[in-house]
C-alpha cells in the first residue's frame, strides 16, 4: 500500500474509531467434576452486541445488549465460571429437554408402555429429571463466522436417559445476527418412538443482570387470550381459561410486578407468582409468530421473542430466593429476572388433547426461537 494512502486511512480510522467485525471465539471455561472441559463460545455481531454459549448444558452464560444511549449491559442472569453452574445450577441459560417444563408424576405411557422419569420438583419431573440436558456437556459441532456468527452444539441421549426411551441425537445452534436477534435453533432425531420437548431458560433483565431494580418494573405483552391453569403442584388442569379480568392479561403491556403478588388469586399464591403456560395458538403453528415483547422503561431495551411453538411458559423468579451469588457478586434475589420458554404445552405426553410431543424414527424435531433486540427512544 502507498505510505500516503496507508497513514491518511490510519487517521480515518483513529478519528472514527475501531471498526468492530463479527467474530467466533473458543475459550475454556473450566472442567467439571469428572475431569471433562467445558468451553465458552462468544459470538460477536460487529454491532457492540455480544453472546457467550457454554457446552454445559448448551447454555447462555451473557449477552451484551446497548440502552438507548448505546451503553451496554450484560442482560442474562449466571455465574462468572464454571463452579456456580456445578453448584447452583438453577437452569441459568440452559437447554432444557428431553422433555421441558413438567411431567405428571414423572410417567408417561408411550405406544402402551408405561415410562418413568425421575421426579425432581415436589411429585412431578421437572426439565428432563435429576440430570437433564442442562447438566450434561455438549459437543462443538461446528462454528459459523461472517455476517450471522453462530455455533452448533450435539448431545447424544442414549437409550434409557432418565427413563426415556430410544437414542436422541439433539442439536442447538446458536447465532447473532447485525440486526440484534439472537437465534436459538433446535432439532432432534431418535432411533426409537420417544417423547421430546426442548426450550431455553435463559433468565432476562434487559435493566441489567445485577441491577438493584429487578425486573418487574418491566413492562411486557404476551398476544394470548387463554392461559393454563394449574393445580397446587404446577400441573395444568386441562382448562384454557381467558386472561380476561385476571392478573394473566398481558395483552396489553403491562408492568409485570404490578399484579404479582395478588393474594386473590390462587394461581399466583400456587407458584409464589407466574410459572404458567400462555396460549399463544390451540395448534402448533406453521409459521413463527411473537410471542412476547418486553420493554425496560429506564433504558430503553427491548426484547421481542418469537417461535413457532403453541405455548410459552412464563416464569418470574419466585425462586430466587437471595442465596444465589451470580456474575460480579451480585445476589439474585425473588422478581430479579423472568424466563420465557416457547414451547409445547406442560404435561402434554400425559394430555393427547394439548397435542403431540411424540418424536418417531425418521422424523425431525424443530424449535426454532428468535430474541430479537432494540431500543425505544
Amino acid at each position: 500500500m502507498h505510505t500516503k494512502l496507508g497513514m491518511g486511512l490510519a487517521l480515518i480510522t483513529m478519528l472514527a474509531g475501531p471498526v468492530l467485525a463479527s467474530a467466533v471465539q473458543r475459550k475454556p471455561f473450566g472442567s467439571m467434576p469428572d475431569g471433562s472441559p467445558v468451553e465458552a463460545i462468544v459470538l460477536s455481531n460487529g454491532k457492540g452486541m455480544s453472546a457467550t454459549i457454554l457446552t454445559l448444558g448448551a447454555s447462555v452464560q451473557s449477552l451484551m445488549v446497548p440502552d438507548r444511549a448505546g451503553k451496554l449491559a450484560d442482560v442474562v442472569l449466571g455465574y462468572d465460571d464454571l463452579a456456580g453452574y456445578v453448584a447452583k445450577p438453577n437452569f441459568f441459560g440452559a437447554t432444557v429437554g428431553r422433555v421441558a417444563n413438567r411431567i405428571a408424576k414423572g410417567r408417561f405411557t408411550l405406544n402402551g408402555k408405561s415410562y418413568q422419569t425421575p421426579v425432581n420438583d415436589g411429585p412431578n419431573a421437572l426439565h428432563g429429571g435429576t440430570k437433564g440436558f442442562d447438566k450434561v456437556v455438549w459437543q462443538v459441532v461446528e462454528t459459523h463466522s461472517g455476517a450471522k456468527p453462530g455455533v452448533t452444539l450435539r448431545y447424544v441421549s442414549p437409550d434409557g436417559d432418565q427413563g426415556y426411551p430410544g437414542t436422541l441425537t439433539a442439536t442447538a445452534t446458536y447465532s447473532l445476527d447485525d440486526k440484534g436477534d439472537l437465534a436459538v435453533d433446535y432439532s432432534a432425531t431418535t432411533d426409537r418412538p420417544t417423547v421430546v420437548n426442548l426450550s431455553n431458560h435463559t433468565y432476562w433483565n434487559l435493566n441489567g443482570e445485577g441491577s438493584v431494580a429487578g425486573a418487574m418494573g418491566l413492562k411486557m405483552m404476551i398476544p394470548a387470550d387463554a392461559y393454563s391453569p394449574t393445580d397446587a403442584t404446577a400441573i395444568p388442569t386441562g382448562e384454557f381459561r381467558p386472561v380476561t379480568g385476571t392478573p394473566f392479561d398481558f395483552r396489553t403491556p403491562t408492568a409485570i410486578g404490578l399484579r404479582v403478588r395478588n393474594g386473590q388469586d390462587e394461581q399466583l399464591r400456587f407458584g409464589r407468582g407466574y410459572d404458567h403456560n400462555w396460549v399463544i395458538s390451540r395448534t402448533k403453528p406453521k409459521a413463527m409468530q411473537l410471542m412476547a415483547r418486553v420493554e425496560d422503561p429506564e433504558t430503553g431495551r427491548v426484547m421481542e421473542v418469537l417461535s413457532d411453538q403453541p405455548g410459552l411458559q412464563f416464569y418470574s423468579g419466585n425462586f430466587l430466593d437471595g442465596t444465589i451469588t451470580g456474575k460480579s457478586g451480585h445476589i439474585y434475589r425473588e422478581g430479579d429476572a423472568i424466563v420465557l420458554e416457547p414451547q409445547m404445552f406442560p404435561d402434554t405426553p400425559n394430555r393427547p388433547d394439548f397435542g403431540s410431543v411424540r418424536l418417531d424414527p425418521g422424523q425431525t424435531y424443530a424449535n426454532h426461537i428468535v430474541f430479537r433486540f432494540s431500543t425505544t427512544r
